[in-house]
C-alpha cells in the first residue's frame, strides 16, 4: 500500500524564484562553489548578516491567498462616492481594462530610455500630453506626474526658480487661493518652507497683486467648494505686475469652461484621475503639468517629443534631457524620477476612445446632474450657496440637518462631504438619473417633504448652461485624428493592440536593468488590483467604510518592519523619490523637535543616484559628497574627515547599500557609527532593498531611515515607468514624525510632518501587489530570492568575465545582485556603450542601465526571476557582441559601417531590396539561432535625439500638417 503524505500541492516561491536544483548545481559549479550558501558567505560581510530568519506568516498558495485576501478586501463597502476633493468616481472603459490595465504587455515595461522599443507607449503618451494641452488651452505638458498636490508643487517650485530682474532679488512669496484643495495646501506647505518660499493663503479677491514680494499665485478652477469664480480677472491683474499664475483645474470642466491657457496661466496642473481610473483608496493616477513653451528646459519630469530616425521616419522619445536630477544633481529643481506612466496611457486611451464629443458628453451630463440636485434640493427648502458650478454644490445645513442627511445618505449607500456648515455634493461620470433621485429623496425625507413636488423629468427637459460667456468655452480641442479615428471597440482593440506590439516588456524577455528589479509580476498579484472593493473607495471615505484597507494597511507595514528591522513605516509616499525627500524631512523634523534647528548638512557619496543630492536640496539641505575610492567604496577617511569638519550641522548621511556599484561594502557599520557619532541620522536609499530582504536589513546595518521601491524589490509593476510607490520605514526615535494628512487623523505620527503626497496612504490602490507578494512568498521565499538574484548576478559575473572586465567586485571577488560592465576600452575603435545597447535590441533584449553610476558601462541585474535558460540567452547575446566587437578590432568589420554602428535593425530594413550593408542580412536580424523562433523586431531604426531636440514637437502632428506626414 501506497502511504498518501499531505503536501502543499503548489508553492508559489516555486513559480517566482526562476533557479531550479539541477540548474542552481550548474551556475554554482561556473562561479566555483559548492552552495549557494557559500556564495552568501563570501558575499555579504558577516558583521551585517541577519542573527535569526524574518518571522513573517507562513506562505499562501495563490489560490489560498486570493481566497483569505478578499475576505478582507469585502470589509471595505463600496458607497456612491460624491465627496469629490479631487477624486471622482468613473468609468473604466471595459477594452481598456483589459487590454491595458490587466495586460501584462503593457504593465510589465520598463521606462522608455530605449525608445527603438518602446514607440507604442511613447505613441499613447504623446496623445495624453495632446489631450491635456488641447484641453487646457496651453502649449507644452508633460508625460504625467504623481499626483494633484504635488504637481502644483512642481509648479509653485519652477517659477520660484525661473524668477527674474527684480523678483530674482526680491520676490518669495506665494499666494495660494484659500479654497485650494485641503491636500494640496499642505503639500505646498511641506515644500514651500525648505527652499525658501513663503506661503500666503487667502481669499484671491483680496490679493494684493501690486506687492512686490510675491513671485506668484495659485487659483484651483473650480475651486475646492465648487465655485467658478473671475479668475481671468486675477491672472490679468497678477501678470500685470510680473506675478506668475499656476492654475489647478478640474480636466472634466475643461470641456465646457474656458481654459487657463486662453486667459493668460503660465502652468496649468491637475490630475486625469477622472478619465477612467479608478479611484484605488488614492491612487495611483496620472496628474499633468502643462505650460508655455518658455518653460520647456524647465518642466519638470517627462517630456515624449517627435523626432525620427536614421532614415528620416518619424519617431518618438523621451525630450531634453528631462530626468534632471541626474544631470543637475544638487542644483536640480525637481527630484522627479518616475511618472505614472500606466495610468496616463489609461487616460490618453480614454480620450482615444470617447473623443472631443464623448468627453463634451460626459462633462455635460455632470454638470447637468449637477443642476438637478441644486434645483431639487432648493425646492425642498435648502439654500444652495454656489453661484456658477460645475459638478460640485454646497448646501447651506445646521448641525441637526447634516446628522439627518448623514444618516439617510449613509443608510442609502452614498457619501457626501460634511462640513461644519454646509453638506458638498459632487456629480461623476457614474452619477445617472436613478442616483440624482435617490439624493434628492433623501434631502425630501431631511425636510420632511414630498419628493414628488419636484418634477425631476421636466426639470431635465429644461436644462441649460447657464454661466457667463467669459467661463464658456468656444475653442476646439482634441482635433488630432486619432480622436476621431477609432470610436469602435473593434478599432480601439485593434489600435492598443498594434502599440502593444511595438515594446518590449517582460512579456517577451528578462530586462536586465541594475538597480531597477525588473522581476516578475504575478498574475495573483495583479488580480485583486480591479475589485470594485479596492479600486471604487474614495480616499476620504468614512473610516468604518474602510477597515479592510486598514487591515492591508497594519499588515503591510508590519511586514516591511520586520524585513527592514525598523518601528515604523509610512506607505504615503508615491514613488522613490518622493520617499528620499519624505525621509529626509523626518529626519529634519527630528532635529527640529530637539532644538537643532541648524543640522542642515547632508553628506552624500558621489556614487549616489542622482535624485539623492536633488532630493536633499529640495528639503533645505546643503550637499557634502565624499568621494569613492578606486574600488567603488566609500572613502571611510574622507567621510570621517567631512563629518567631523561639519559636525555641529550634520543632519543626514544618504547612503545605497548594496552600493550603487554592486556591491556590500565591508565598513558600512562604521560608517553608520561615524554619522551617529557626529550628531547624523542616516538615511538608506533602499533601491538595492532586493539584495537585503531576509540576509541583512538597514536597521542591522545602523540606518535610521529607508524607503522602499515597491516597484522594484516588492513586485509591482514597473508600467512602462510608472506607478511607483516608496514608502519609508524608520527607527523609533522617527516614528512620530512620519507624513500626516490634513484630512485624517489616521494617518501620521504624534509629531507628523505635513503631507508628502495628495493621499494619506499614497497609492493605495497596487498596495495589494506588495501585499500578495510578501504573503504568497513568506519569510523562507522572501529570504531565497535575495540569494538567487545573488546567484544570478553572479552567474552571469562568471560567463562575462572574460569577455568584458568587471568593473567593481567585493572583498571576495563577488557582486551584489548587480554588476558593472566596463566598455570603455571599446571607445579606441569608435564603439560607445549606445551600440551595444541598441545591438542588444536586435537580439531581442532590453539593455542594461546604460553610463550609470559610471559613464561608459552597463549595469546589469538580473533579478531571481529569471531561469537559466534565459540568462544563458542574455549571456549568449553579449559574448556574441562582444565577438562583432572584436571582428572590428581586427579589422574584419567596418569601423563606420558595421552591426553595431547601424542597431537596431527594422523589419523593413533588412527585407529591403537594396541591402547595400557590409555584412548578411541573417547577421543584422538573427545573430543568433534562437531568434529564429521568436524575433522581436524594432520599429524604428535609431533614433535622432539631437534632431527632436533643435525640432521640438510634444504632441499630436496637428491636423494641418497630418494629410503631409502621412502621404
Amino acid at each position: 500500500m501506497t502511504k498518501i503524505r499531505l503536501t502543499e500541492a503548489d508553492r508559489f516561491e516555486r513559480r517566482h524564484n526562476g533557479s531550479r536544483e539541477v540548474r542552481t548545481q550548474k551556475m554554482l559549479t561556473k562561479i566555483g562553489v559548492d552552495s549557494v550558501d557559500e556564495l552568501i558567505d563570501q558575499t555579504i560581510p558577516a558583521a551585517i548578516r541577519l542573527k535569526q530568519p524574518l518571522q513573517l506568516p507562513a506562505a499562501q498558495t495563490e489560490h489560498g491567498f486570493l481566497k483569505s485576501f478578499k475576505s478582507i478586501a469585502d470589509k471595505n463597502q463600496v458607497f456612491r462616492s460624491m465627496i469629490g476633493l479631487g477624486y471622482h468616481d468613473t468609468i473604466t472603459p471595459g477594452v481598456i481594462q483589459r487590454n491595458i490595465l490587466e495586460n501584462p504587455g503593457w504593465y510589465t515595461a520598463y521606462t522608455p530610455y530605449q525608445a527603438e522599443i518602446a514607440q507604442g507607449r511613447l505613441e499613447a503618451l504623446i496623445n495624453f500630453q495632446t489631450m491635456v494641452t488641447d484641453l487646457t488651452g496651453m502649449e507644452l505638458a508633460n508625460a504625467s506626474l504623481l499626483d494633484e498636490g504635488t504637481a502644483a508643487a512642481e509648479a509653485m517650485s519652477m517659477l520660484f526658480a525661473t524668477r527674474k530682474g527684480k523678483k530674482k532679488k526680491a520676490a518669495f512669496k506665494f499666494f495660494v487661493d484659500q479654497h485650494t484643495l485641503p491636500q494640496t495646501q499642505s503639500i505646498l506647505n511641506t515644500r514651500a518652507t525648505p527652499i525658501g518660499i513663503e506661503l500666503v493663503t487667502g481669499d484671491v479677491a483680496e490679493f494684493d497683486a501690486t506687492d512686490e514680494s510675491f513671485f506668484g499665485i495659485l487659483l484651483q478652477y473650480p475651486n475646492s467648494e465648487g465655485d467658478i469664480l473671475g479668475y481671468p480677472a486675477v491672472a490679468e491683474k497678477a501678470k500685470a505686475n510680473d506675478i506668475n499664475v499656476a492654475v489647478a483645474v478640474d480636466l472634466l470642466a475643461m470641456a465646457l469652461l474656458t481654459p487657463p491657457g486662453e486667459w493668460g496661466a503660465d502652468v496649468v496642473v491637475g490630475t486625469t484621475q477622472r478619465f477612467g481610473v479608478p479611484l484605488g483608496f488614492g491612487g495611483p493616477h496620472a496628474a499633468f503639468f502643462a505650460t508655455k513653451e518658455a518653460y520647456k528646459r524647465q518642466i519638470p519630469g517627462r517630456i515624449i517629443g517627435v523626432s525620427q530616425d536614421r532614415d528620416g521616419n518619424k519617431a518618438y522619445r523621451m525630450a531634453l534631457q528631462t530626468r534632471e536630477q541626474h544631470i543637475k544633481r544638487e542644483r536640480a529643481t525637481s527630484n522627479i524620477c518616475t511618472a505614472q506612466v500606466l495610468l496616463a496611457v489609461i487616460a490618453g486611451m480614454y480620450g482615444v476612445y470617447h473623443g472631443p464629443e464623448g468627453i463634451k458628453t460626459i462633462a455635460t451630463n455632470v454638470h447637468g446632474h449637477t443642476q438637478l440636485i441644486a434645483k431639487g434640493v432648493e425646492a425642498f427648502g435648502f439654500k444652495q450657496l454656489n453661484g456658477a458650478y460645475f459638478d460640485t454644490i454646497k448646501i447651506e445645513a445646521t448641525a441637526a440637518q447634516i446628522a439627518t442627511v448623514r444618516t439617510l445618505a449613509e443608510k442609502a449607500g452614498i457619501n457626501f462631504r460634511y462640513a461644519e456648515n454646509f453638506i458638498g455634493i459632487a456629480v461623476n461620470q457614474t452619477t445617472a438619473l436613478e442616483d440624482v433621485q435617490d439624493i434628492l429623496t433623501i434631502f425630501a425625507e431631511a425636510a420632511q417633504a414630498d419628493v414628488k413636488s419636484f418634477d425631476l423629468t421636466a426639470a431635465a427637459d429644461q436644462l441649460e448652461i447657464s454661466w457667463a460667456d467669459q467661463f464658456k468655452r468656444s475653442s476646439e480641442y482634441m482635433t488630432h485624428p486619432v480622436f476621431h479615428a477609432y470610436r469602435s471597440e473593434h478599432e480601439l482593440l485593434r489600435y492598443m493592440k498594434r502599440l502593444e506590439n511595438k515594446d518590449i516588456s517582460l512579456a517577451h524577455s528578462m530586462i536586465s536593468l541594475g538597480s531597477c528589479t525588473m522581476k516578475l509580476n504575478a498574475t495573483a498579484e495583479m488580480i485583486p488590483i480591479t475589485w470594485p472593493s479596492l479600486a471604487s473607495i474614495h480616499p476620504f471615505a468614512p473610516a468604518n467604510q474602510t477597515e479592510g484597507y486598514f487591515e492591508i494597511f497594519r499588515n503591510l507595514e508590519g511586514w516591511l518592519n520586520e524585513i527592514t528591522g525598523f518601528a515604523g513605516t509610512s506607505l504615503q509616499p508615491n514613488s522613490g523619490a518622493q520617499g528620499e525627500f519624505a525621509g529626509l524631512m523626518v529626519i529634519k523634523a527630528y532635529h527640529e523637535d530637539r532644538g537643532d534647528h541648524h543640522r542642515n548638512i547632508c553628506i552624500i557619496p558621489t556614487s549616489a543616484h542622482g535624485t539623492n543630492p536633488a532630493s536633499a536640496a529640495l528639503a533645505g539641505m546643503k550637499i557634502v559628497l565624499v568621494k569613492c575610492d578606486d574600488a567603488g567604496n566609500i572613502d571611510v577617511a574622507d567621510l570621517r574627515e567631512k563629518a567631523e569638519a561639519n559636525k555641529e550641522n550634520l543632519s543626514a548621511l544618504m547612503v545605497t547599500y548594496p552600493s550603487t556599484h554592486g556591491v556590500y561594502e565591508e565598513s558600512i557599520i562604521e560608517i553608520c557609527n561615524i554619522i551617529h557619532e557626529n550628531g547624523g541620522q542616516v538615511y538608506m536609499d533602499g533601491a538595492n532593498m532586493n539584495a537585503q530582504v531576509g540576509l541583512t536589513s538597514p536597521a542591522n546595518i545602523g540606518a535610521d531611515v529607508c524607503h522602499l521601491n515597491l516597484h522594484k524589490t516588492f513586485a509591482i509593476p514597473h508600467g512602462g515607468g510608472g506607478p511607483g510607490i516608496g514608502p519609508i520605514c524608520v527607527a523609533e526615535q522617527l516614528v512620530p514624525f512620519l507624513p500626516g494628512s490634513p484630512l485624517t487623523d489616521l494617518a501620521g505620527g504624534e509629531k507628523a510632518i505635513t503631507a508628502i503626497s495628495s493621499a494619506p496612504w499614497g497609492s493605495a490602490g497596487v498596495l495589494a501587489i506588495s501585499y500578495a507578494y510578501i504573503a504568497m512568498m513568506g519569510s523562507e521565499g522572501l529570504t531565497n530570492a535575495t540569494k538567487l538574484a545573488i546567484l544570478n548576478a553572479n552567474y552571469i559575473q562568471s560567463r562575462l568575465k572574460d569577455h568584458f572586465p568587471v568593473l567593481y567586485v567585493g572583498a571576495n571577488g563577488r557582486n551584489a545582485h548587480e554588476l558593472i560592465l566596463d566598455c570603455r576600452q571599446f571607445k579606441t575603435i569608435g564603439i560607445e556603450v549606445e551600440d551595444i545597447a541598441k545591438r542588444l535590441i536586435d537580439y531581442g533584449f532590453h539593455a542594461p542601465t546604460v553610463s550609470f553610476p559610471v559613464a561608459g558601462t552597463l549595469m546589469i541585474e538580473p533579478t531571481e526571476s529569471e531561469s537559466l535558460e534565459e540568462l544563458d540567452r542574455f549571456c549568449d547575446a553579449m559574448v556574441a557582441i562582444r565577438q562583432e566587437v572584436k571582428e572590428i578590432e581586427d579589422g574584419k568589420a567596418e569601423a563606420e559601417n558595421n552591426v553595431l554602428k547601424n542597431a537596431p535593425h527594422t523589419q523593413a530594413l533588412v527585407l529591403n531590396d537594396n541591402w547595400e550593408m557590409p555584412y548578411s542580412r541573417e547577421k543584422a536580424g538573427y545573430p543568433l539561432p534562437y531568434l529564429k523562433e521568436a524575433k522581436i523586431w524594432p520599429s524604428v531604426r535609431r533614433i535622432d535625439n539631437a534632431f527632436g531636440d533643435r525640432n521640438l514637437m510634444c504632441s499630436c502632428i496637428p491636423v494641418s500638417e497630418y494629410a503631409e506626414a502621412e502621404a
